[in-house]
């Protein structure tokens, strides 16, 4: 399938991120939030980060200029009739998301395609209440998603094989590596990374080593980032959301249990680089 218009839920990290990859790639994206105010705040950061690049030399000011025209705010879901692709990048809570799902089932044509950005919830659950669950999918973009190279692309139990391998094209197409999984708790990577994250909790607490230990010894094992420093990065309420859902998902198995001190994190507001401050401080 071609895809001409396409459509993001949510302006916040995740959300710009894949706004600002499909604006990068030529789209006109229409990027939905509830209030302008939010919007443009959102579009105020992503031009910050444009300039940053423009200044390593990375882009040009023409380019970034021109990305930041393709992006276009929309504060009512139903002006979105017209969009052929559609990715929710909203909070993760399984409530908000299939109540947003409903909505669109209402205001799209069936033959739009539904996209959830979920990190670690059941597109078969999203995609329940829906008239045509088979356009409902999972395109889990990691972040930053402007950035990152992989893609899961999720199967529900309705979700059509023949769209799903569109999506997969499409991605391809845009320059992304995906892979397709079954909708499964965690999917692919959430679960693969549950271990990575809550080890690491777990030595810390127990006085095996510190945070700052444990990151630098995985970076010298080949990782990129630490565990610590990577909460940072996705955000420690993003991280505890998959952490919580896996967990429930597996039905409480030990293995997937969350660590008291990710809840205690986001319960004070340390959530990671968006807000100056997690596991380390970022000096906002």
């Amino acid at each position: 399938m071609s895809v001409h218009r396409p459509a993001v839920i949510g302006a916040g990290t995740m959300g710009m991120g894949i706004a600002e990859f499909l604006a990068a790639a030529g789209h006109q994206v229409q990027v939905y939030e509830i209030s302008a105010q939010i919007f443009e705040r959102a579009l105020d950061s992503l031009r910050k980060r444009l300039r940053k690049q423009v200044e390593k030399g990375r882009f040009t000011t023409g380019f970034a200029d021109a990305l930041i025209s393709r992006i276009h705010p929309v504060y009512e879901l139903q002006k979105l009739h017209k969009a052929d692709v559609i990715i929710e990048a909203a909070v993760e809570r399984l409530e908000v998301k299939k109540e947003i799902f409903s909505q669109l089932d209402a205001v799209t044509s069936p033959k739009a395609v539904l996209a959830s950005n979920t990190s670690s919830l059941s597109i078969t659950s999203i995609a329940s209440a829906l008239q045509h669950p088979e356009r409902v999918l999972g395109l889990h973009f990691f972040n930053p998603a402007q950035r990152m190279p992989l893609v899961e692309v999720v199967l529900g139990a309705e979700t059509d094989p023949g769209l799903a391998q569109a999506m997969m094209d499409w991605m391809m197409h845009l320059g992304k590596i995906p892979v397709k999984v079954a909708d499964s708790p965690g999917f692919l990577v959430n679960r693969v990374a549950r271990p990575f994250h809550l080890e690491a909790y777990w030595m810390v607490s127990e006085g095996v080593a510190s945070k700052e230990q444990v990151d630098r010894i995985m970076r010298s094992a080949g990782f990129k980032m630490g565990p610590f420093e990577l909460q940072d990065l996705i955000g420690i309420d993003i991280n505890y959301a998959a952490s919580v859902s896996v967990y429930e998902g597996f039905f409480h198995e030990p293995r997937f249990r969350p660590h008291p001190r990710q809840q205690t994190m986001v319960e004070r507001g340390a959530l990671g680089r968006k807000v100056g401050k997690g596991h380390y401080n970022y000096g906002k």
